[in-house]
């Protein structure tokens, strides 16, 4: 009587596909999965590295904070992010806030934030916005 050789077969197989699953299964284990940003709300201050960035076309001054990811209060949540937005858009409503801005870009900065909300025109350049604000520390 000959040996089957379906067992050193079906044992290679079965070596083969643990080989090719076990590394995708590793790195589904490894990647945590990312958790929203603690919230912000009025009053709160956002810390970040002030950018200046190309106005649209009125030229006007336009200043992005990258901070960590923040949630929003409702009904803006994490505008539509897993974990809330990490680029506000400064908006700014006289030419004085704007002067004041234009003094730490490129360093860190600290705002206390009044009005805040989710990004939702084309033209908007962060994934939220920040409509009323003052700086509180200067670095």
């Amino acid at each position: 009587m000959t040996k089957p050789r379906f067992g050193r077969r079906y044992c290679f197989v079965v070596i083969m596909a643990a080989a090719l699953i076990a590394p995708s299964a590793w790195a589904q284990q490894a990647e945590p999965t990312p958790k929203p940003g603690k919230p912000i709300k009025a009053g709160d201050v956002l810390s970040g590295e002030l950018n200046a960035m190309k106005g649209g076309k009125k030229r006007a001054a336009t200043y992005q904070i990258t901070s960590e990811p923040r949630r929003l209060p409702p009904p803006n949540g994490l505008c539509n992010l897993e974990t809330g937005p990490e680029t506000f858009q400064l908006v700014t409503s006289s030419d004085a806030q704007a002067a004041q801005l234009k003094n730490f870009i490129g360093k860190e900065i600290s705002v206390k934030v009044d009005e805040v909300a989710c990004a939702q025109d084309a033209g908007q350049i962060s994934e939220a916005v920040i409509t009323k604000w003052s700086v509180v520390t200067k670095h």
